[in-house]
């Protein structure tokens, strides 16, 4: 199965947002893509504040629709792996622009799966796991690069942790774990931070209740799902 890294910058991080930089890697032939796109909706000042790509500076580029850039990433994501961080939300963008993911694996629910860490962000691993390369954070290409870094070593873990070695092997179990919403352990934020969800579900069942309830009201793509999914768990024990 052949692989296809993936990040977008995007007008906004909302539900109707759309792509102003599109950034892949073919792994089959190396071919790499890096372009911007003129939005059909303003940047938000929020986006602009995360990827520093103005209004201006994307005045004069084309329209994604109807490009041949949209037609080539079409045809690749019909039979090869979209390989994303947060890849649900990389997926609304394209979703957005007319282009359907079939197959994907998000190296964020992956990396939540098989390794310990404080926070789970592309730079922060980036750091954490001490990748020697050079990237600019928040930058569609950049991220690409982190990401590949980041593919390779969750390959080598996922390997390691359920005792694979064909690579097929090692990428369907990432399909696999990508489904595969998280228990989370413990609170990081709000009164309980730091506190495990077993401890408070034995002391304040109407704090889980109260937040479950909290999160399932937000849209779907605003959702937390191993949030969700890690409060149902207990809801139900009690």
């Amino acid at each position: 199965m052949n692989i296809i890294y993936l990040d977008t910058e995007t007008t906004d991080a909302d539900e109707n947002a759309r792509l102003i930089q599109l950034a892949y890697k073919n792994a089959a032939n190396g071919e790499e893509v890096n372009e911007y796109f003129k939005p059909p909706v303003p940047i938000s000042f929020g986006a602009m504040a995360v990827h520093h790509v103005t209004a201006k500076m994307v005045e004069n580029k084309p329209a994604f629709e109807g490009s041949e850039h949209k037609q080539k990433i079409t045809e690749l994501l019909e039979d090869n792996v979209l390989v994303a961080h947060n890849a649900h939300f990389d997926m609304r963008i394209l979703k957005n622009e007319g282009v359907e993911t079939k197959k994907y694996i998000d190296t964020l629910r992956v990396a939540r799966h098989i390794i310990d860490s404080e926070s789970y962000g592309l730079q922060y691993l980036r750091y954490s796991l001490d990748f020697n390369i050079e990237a600019v954070a928040h930058d569609a290409w950049g991220d690409i690069l982190v990401l590949e870094s980041l593919f390779e070593y969750l390959k080598m873990q996922v390997a390691e942790q359920y005792s694979l070695a064909s690579e097929d092997d090692i990428v369907e179990k990432m399909l696999e774990l990508t489904q595969m919403p998280v228990l989370l352990d413990a609170f990081v934020f709000g009164k309980y931070k730091g506190e495990k969800f077993a401890d408070v579900a034995k002391k304040d069942q109407g704090y889980l209740e109260w937040l479950h309830g909290s999160e399932t009201s937000k849209s779907l793509h605003e959702q937390n799902e191993d949030l969700v999914y890690t409060l149902k768990n207990y809801i139900d024990k009690l």
